[in-house]
């Protein structure tokens, strides 16, 4: 959960996922017969979250306990070099050094390394540094303590380096109390990160070194040095919310991303997506700049052939507007139409799975982040109170 995530964010999902499964036994007794149904179990407690494979993967995965880096990246799904060598080390105590963000930052100052932190090159060389630097007798406890050292001490916009325990044997740290003492040597000149004599450096050919000056005003903020981030894929989807009245109830129309490649309809392996497996408003993938009307046209379309329902103008169609959300790549645009129906809408039968969500439990719904905030540019247009009753969830009761 703490993949790419806070800490304060995840602590609300770690304790329902915890009262659900408190232990990997728990979470392994998910049989193959029974992955389909646990999987939607797992999708609700991770709505909101964010990266939903984290959760899918954590299920598949939970059958397995290999005991090293190497085993645990070719043996669980989803597990990286970081995720490895962080369960070898702490719960196995294999020798193995592993690095984040704080620990690029430590070893980037320790060691005045300027070049892009995200570099192959560089990237290499920290973690080889920290595989040379962990300490053998207790590598958990070394690599977690370096971690913090990043989070507490020395942090992206400030640096307590009168409090660092190892500043003695900093070079960004050194840099900056040299020029202080002179203005011989100006903060930001090019100085080798392998901390080479001048002679067995050539600045040129050092792929850890840049050769862009550096700002002296920051001091050992300098480093790391990132390189330019890519901006986000721009996307469109066509949505419709399609909802009814019933029992003195408004209910709205999900449909559901694919969570399992079928064979002779057996749930046979999990499916890729970023969103596999979640709940969604009726959608359809546009071009970049379609207009209006074509996005109406097509998720209209996907209404009538996938869903078999068919929207007259008679049912209270309209248009909504605009709703942006950036997922961690990926900037999306959704055209939002809504269509009040009465007719009934067969949710046992077709080539896609739909169910009804009353408006009161949208909010335990395995939907995305984006599909709420399109649910909630829904609700304010009609007439609905909206209670928020915590951080993590919004209540909503229709009048």
């Amino acid at each position: 959960m703490l993949q790419q995530t806070q800490v304060a964010t995840v602590i609300d999902y770690y304790t329902r996922w915890m009262q659900k499964w408190p232990s990997l036994d728990a979470l392994s007794k998910a049989t193959l017969e029974v992955l389909c149904l646990c999987s939607q179990e797992v999708n609700e407690l991770w709505s909101g979250l964010g990266y939903y494979s984290r959760g899918r993967r954590l299920l598949e995965g939970a059958t397995k306990m290999p005991d090293s880096a190497e085993k645990l990246m070719t043996t669980l799904p989803g597990v990286g070099r970081y995720t490895a060598a962080a369960i070898a080390s702490i719960a196995f105590q294999k020798v193995t050094g592993l690095v984040d963000g704080n620990v690029n930052r430590v070893i980037a100052r320790l060691r005045v390394i300027s070049a892009d932190i995200s570099s192959p090159p560089v990237t290499h060389a920290v973690w080889s540094a920290v595989d040379r630097l962990v300490d053998p007798k207790r590598p958990g406890d070394f690599n977690q303590s370096l971690m913090e050292l990043g989070a507490t001490v020395c942090m992206p916009k400030r640096s307590l380096c009168d409090q660092c325990p190892v500043s003695h044997l900093c070079h960004a740290y050194s840099q900056v109390q040299k020029t202080k003492a002179t203005s011989a040597l100006k903060f930001g000149q090019n100085v080798c990160a392998t901390v080479l004599p001048p002679a067995e450096c050539d600045i040129e050919d050092c792929s850890l070194c840049t050769e862009d000056k550096l700002d002296s005003s920051l001091g050992v903020l300098s480093y790391p040095r990132k390189g330019k981030k890519k901006p986000p894929r721009v996307e469109t989807a066509a949505v419709c919310v399609v909802h009814r009245s019933k029992d003195r109830e408004r209910q709205f129309l999900l449909v559901q991303r694919p969570a399992t490649e079928q064979l002779n309809n057996v749930c046979v392996c999990p499916a890729v997506g970023l969103l596999a497996g979640l709940w969604e408003f009726p959608s359809v993938a546009m071009e970049t700049g379609c207009t209006d009307g074509q996005c109406w046209e097509a998720v209209e379309a996907y209404l009538r052939e996938n869903l078999e329902l068919g929207v007259s103008p008679q049912e209270g169609i309209q248009h909504i507007g605009h709703v942006t959300h950036v997922f961690s790549h990926i900037r999306q645009t959704y055209v939002v139409d809504s269509a009040l129906v009465k007719l009934e809408v067969d949710t046992d039968s077709g080539p896609t799975d739909r169910k009804w969500v009353a408006t009161g439990d949208f909010h335990t719904a395995a939907v995305s982040t984006a599909m709420r905030k399109v649910f909630l540019v829904q609700v304010t247009l009609v007439n609905v109170v909206i209670f928020v009753v915590s951080s993590s969830w919004i209540y909503f009761r229709w009048l």
